[in-house]
């Protein structure tokens, strides 16, 4: 098997680590206060990357828990990625100043993608990550709000064409769920490029069939903390 990486999620909403369903902000979950502590003990726990959203950035555009991001970069050692709210190159530029190593955007990219070349330029092709973000298929996009009527897997050609090299796919309907991950479109995704999966993982099992369909790596947050799988667990495994 080709090298792959569970990545644990910290999203946060007013400051504190949360989980949501499918995306739904009056299905929310608390799960601990101080989000950069979450992060040292997932980096004591094995992980060689973690995934920070700012949910109040995704929902409303403007990045609502950015000093408390920017002081989770600082206490771990382990590379970063952070996504929710960047709808500009400035914004993304000053979060990889900030020690962030990749900025995961989803809206702006949906929105506007003919200005991707600019971004790609400004931040580098290595710390962009786009993130596709689907609802039977269909972008969504602003905090998973707006659905439109893009096909999911033309606009990953579309991200391919214009240089973008990885991008994050999450099924909307599975995040939270733990009924396991979109594995037959992650799998036509990797084909056109580099994906990591996400929305639905909830055992080793579904991290080796995401690996078998050619994902490089896979974003785990229920199942991580409500204890249905172990990190160690994962990373031994993978």
């Amino acid at each position: 098997m080709a090298s792959f990486t569970p990545i644990p999620a910290i999203d946060i909403r007013g400051g504190r680590c949360v989980r949501l369903v499918q995306g739904d902000f009056f299905r929310e979950k608390s799960y601990a206060n101080d989000p950069a502590e979450m992060a040292r003990h997932w980096e004591a726990e094995g992980a060689a990357r973690l995934h920070v959203v700012d949910l109040d950035g995704a929902r409303d555009g403007l990045r609502g828990n950015a000093s408390v991001i920017s002081r989770l970069i600082g206490t771990v050692r382990i590379p970063v990625q952070v996504g929710g709210g960047i709808r500009s190159k400035t914004t993304a530029s000053e979060i990889l100043s900030d020690g962030a190593d990749r900025v995961v955007v989803g809206t702006a990219a949906a929105e506007h993608p003919e200005t991707l070349s600019e971004w790609l330029d400004t931040l580098g092709v290595e710390h962009l990550v786009v993130s596709v973000d689907a609802r039977a298929g269909r972008v969504a996009t602003r905090g998973w709000k707006t659905l439109t009527g893009r096909d999911a897997l033309a606009f990953c050609q579309q991200l391919a064409n214009a240089g973008v090299r990885r991008v994050l796919y999450t099924e909307i309907g599975r995040d939270g769920m733990l009924d396991g991950p979109d594995v037959e479109m992650t799998g036509a995704i990797a084909q056109i490029l580099k994906v990591i999966g996400s929305g639905g993982v909830s055992s080793v099992e579904d991290l080796l069939r995401l690996a078998g369909a050619g994902a490089e790596g896979a974003i785990i947050g229920t199942a991580l903390y409500e204890g249905r799988l172990t990190l160690r667990d994962a990373v031994a495994a993978c």
